[in-house]
């Protein structure tokens, strides 16, 4: 059976590229663990970057990308289910399964088996908690003290909001059994580090160049389609201030500033959600990433076939 190969990183790092670098050497699958890549035309904002699957004319596999409609709801337990189900399909094929993103609690869930996915969706409570601040909600979340208390991410307003949902549960099924699904603790786990500098001008380009090429008008589309306006602010980042953008809430400077100060805040709260997994126990071999991608391959390659 392949080990699994997991290239995290933060957003702009180029993870992407060296995880289809190594696909290539190893007859591999990529797997995505990205919580916004799995929704349809959500293409530009999510950054799937889909031509870089293909490296002189030979199309490296890739799953769980485009896999629901945009404006429909997904949570970690389909993920979850998804991954279970797509898994064994590359490993019967002999191929190494190279998982690759940026969503560490979707990363979690999958590695270390996560304890709560299956709790139920709760749309009523929901639509309370919508209205509450974020400061209101993590004094909600406090409010429900539990074994999950020192699980939960609350490192955003979405999460916070489905931590209070599954503590929610909790207290008021206090027998219910959570799952726990197979974890894969033997996995090579590589990390793709940068700069503080180096990673805040790779953000700053990368969204230059994507207001260049369509994302406002991207997110029009989405909007034309009748997806709410709710629903793409949900989703955050690019969709969120967009959005608002369109709606004639922000001018055209001051969202592109909330935009890029809202980018370089996920990316540093995706290194520390990293950094927790490593003291959570989660080993992770950190990369240069202004080392080239080829040479960052190699490494990855020769370590894979050592084990």
């Amino acid at each position: 059976m392949q080990h699994l190969l997991v290239i995290l990183g933060p957003t702009a790092s180029g993870k992407t590229r060296l995880a289809v670098q190594v696909a290539r050497r190893l007859n591999g699958e990529i797997i995505s663990v990205d919580s916004r890549q799995v929704y349809r035309k959500m293409d530009i904002g999510t950054g799937k970057d889909l031509d870089e699957y293909r490296i002189e004319g030979q199309e490296i596999p890739y799953h769980l990308i485009n896999i629901v409609d945009a404006g429909s709801d997904y949570n970690l337990y389909q993920y979850q289910q998804d991954f279970h189900r797509i898994l064994p399909g590359i490993q019967q094929r002999g191929h190494v399964p190279v998982l690759c993103g940026g969503t560490g609690l979707y990363l979690e869930a999958v590695l270390k088996g996560h304890r709560y996915p299956a709790i139920p969706v709760n749309p009523e409570l929901r639509l309370t908690l919508e209205a509450l601040t974020d400061d209101e909600l993590l004094a909600r979340f406090q409010q429900l003290p539990s074994d999950y208390s020192a699980l939960a991410d609350t490192s955003t307003r979405k999460r916070r909001i489905r931590a209070i949902e599954i503590a929610t549960y909790l207290t008021e099924h206090p027998d219910a059994e959570p799952a726990n699904p197979v974890s894969f603790a033997d996995a090579l786990v590589f990390g793709i580090d940068l700069p503080v500098e180096v990673r805040r001008e790779r953000i700053s380009h990368r969204l230059r160049e994507r207001l260049k090429t369509g994302m406002i008008e991207e997110v029009r589309q989405l909007l034309d389609n009748g997806i709410p306006a709710e629903k793409l602010v949900f989703y955050g980042l690019e969709y969120k201030f967009i959005t608002q953008y369109l709606a004639g809430e922000l001018d055209y400077i001051t969202m592109t500033a909330r935009l890029e100060t809202a980018i370089h805040q996920f990316a540093k709260r995706q290194m520390t959600f990293f950094r927790k997994l490593e003291r959570d126990g989660l080993a992770i071999c950190w990369l240069d990433g202004r080392q080239d991608t080829d040479l960052l391959a190699d490494e990855i390659v020769r370590a894979y076939q050592a084990l």
